[in-house]
Formats: C-alpha cells, structure tokens, sequence
C-alpha cells in the first residue's frame, strides 16, 4: 500500500527538481500500484503478505542503512518509543490495508490507502490551532465528496465492497499515525535507518496479526512475496526516498496519482473491475484533492514531514 510514509510530505524546493529524480518518483509510484495486485495473487492471508513484505525487505533496509555509514548507537529511549510504536502502526496499517484490498477494487483500495496525505494536514491544523487555507478547505471539501461517491458506489455493488473501502480508509487513519511518529523519529535520524527500524518493529505485530486471524502464513509460491518485497518495500520505497527529498510537494503529489490509475488498470484488465461514472467522478475529485492539499503545508507541522505505502 503503501510507499516511503515519513517523506511524503516533504517540502524541497520545486528547483531542485531535475530528470533524474522524476524518473525515481515515477519509478516508485509505478512499483507501489502493483502492491494490491500481489496481495491477491499470493496464496497466503492477506495479512501475512503484509508480514512477508517487511520480512522479506528487512536484510536489505538493514543492508543499506549500514552500508551507508549508519550504526545503531546514541538512540535515546524517546526515539526507540517512537520507532516501535510507529512499526506497530504501520503493522496495523498494511493489515487493515491488505485485508480491504481483498474486499474492493483495486483502484480504490488504492485512493483510500493514500488517504494519509489528506489526514496528515488535518492533524496539523488541529495542533497549530489553525484553520486550513481557502486551497486546503477546498482539497478536503473535495476528498470528502469523492470518497462519499465512491464509497456509495461500492455500496450499490456489494456491502463487501463497502467494507473493504472503510477498511482502506480506517488504514489511512493508522498510516496517519505512523507519519507522525515518523516525524518524530526523522529529526534524529536520516531517512533509510528510520525506515530500516520501523520496518523491524512492524514484523512481530504483523506475524501475531496473522496468526490471531487464522491465516495461512506459510507459502507455496514465494513469486508474489518476494515481488511484493522488491517492488514496494525496496524499490518502491528507495526510489520514493531518493526522489522526495528532490522534488516539491505539487510535483510529488501529481506524481502519486499514477498509483490508483496503475491499480485501477491492473484491476479491469485481470478481474474486469470496470469504473462507473460514479467512481471516475469521486476518484477525480480525490484525485483533485491529493494535488490541492500539497500546495500549501499545513502551519507549525511536528519536526519534520513525512511520503505514497505506498499501504500500501
């Protein structure tokens, strides 16, 4: 679902933007929308894909953030609270996440699972005291009507439809969560070890998630984990890092809406999940939204911003 949370929200300066880094954000949104599409080919539970993408992921974040200089030392109590507690929640987020992609399209399974970057504002304007900005008002105006479109739409195909939806949206709830313990943690460290020990911390909750759901947590074929690791928690996420520190806001926002429209696609073309005007309409105004609400950050947002989980 999910692609790298703490940076999302990062504020670069549009003239640092330059090819290369364009070409890693497109690079990670693209290998971000194919996550849903592995949940449902694996033959495991939907929340055992989600313990297999950290797991399977972990030795090379781990790799990275060492090879790159990094050691675990010097970490206060305050940051480990905040890295544990963060995992936790992106655990709860890629199983909430993961079990709603079952239940929907995946094109909505998607925009929901994004939701974070509209919820992350809203936090930001609660602690600020501050209200929104006429652009942001509107943003929020219109992911509220987009989702309420799509939502009911799902509801006119099936109530499991619906379900799913609430359960991707409940997910960017949590993933809000995440992105601001993961301000937290970014202020003491750089981007690839806070990710590499989050990631860590996600792993047990994940597994005990699994278990207490009955699911089968053992594969037969490891093709859908193992590409669901290096396309979204490797790939996905490392090319989101290296890009979102480059570019501003606006072009990463415009950039993350390929992901629903890759998902969507994937989903009429492999199970015929076909879009109604109803659910053009409400993902173009999510879609609208997701634009609208990076072209002013919220006043007085935690230490530093967070990134699409991708859930997803």
């Amino acid at each position: 679902m999910h692609d790298r949370a703490n940076d999302r929200f990062s504020s670069a300066p549009a003239s640092e933007s330059n090819a290369l880094p364009l070409a890693a954000l497109i690079v990670a949104n693209a290998a971000l929308a194919f996550g849903p599409w592995f949940v449902r080919l694996a033959d495991v539970g939907p929340v055992a894909v989600g313990f297999w993408r950290v797991a399977l992921a972990e030795p090379i974040l781990l790799a990275l953030a060492l090879g790159g200089g990094w050691r675990p030392i010097g970490l206060g109590r305050a940051l480990w609270v905040a890295l544990i507690v963060g995992g936790v929640c992106f655990a709860a987020d890629l199983a909430s996440w993961n079990v709603g992609i079952m239940r929907t399209t995946l094109a909505n399974a998607t925009l929901f699972g994004n939701s974070a970057t509209l919820f992350y504002p809203v936090y930001g304007f609660i602690i600020a005291r501050a209200l929104p900005t006429r652009m942001q008002g509107l943003a929020l105006l219109l992911a509220a009507i987009g989702a309420a479109l799509l939502m009911g739409r799902s509801y006119q195909l099936s109530s499991r439809n619906l379900a799913g939806d609430a359960l991707c949206l409940f997910a960017g709830v949590l993933y809000t969560s995440y992105f601001i313990l993961m301000a937290r943690a970014r202020a003491a460290l750089a981007p690839l070890p806070t990710l590499a020990l989050s990631s860590l911390a996600s792993i047990a909750p994940l597994l005990l998630f699994s278990v207490v759901l009955g699911e089968r947590i053992w594969p037969q074929h490891w093709g859908p984990l193992v590409g669901i690791a290096l396309t979204s928690q490797v790939l996905g996420q490392g090319m989101m890092i290296y890009a979102l520190g480059k570019l501003s806001p606006l072009v990463v926002g415009i950039a993350l809406l390929t992901q629903p429209i890759i998902a969507g696609t994937i989903g009429w073309l492999v199970y015929g999940e076909t879009l109604g005007a109803a659910d053009l309409t409400g993902a173009v105004l999510v879609a609208a939204a997701l634009v609208l609400v990076r072209r002013g950050p919220p006043q007085q947002l935690p230490a530093a911003d967070p990134r699409p989980k991708v859930d997803s």
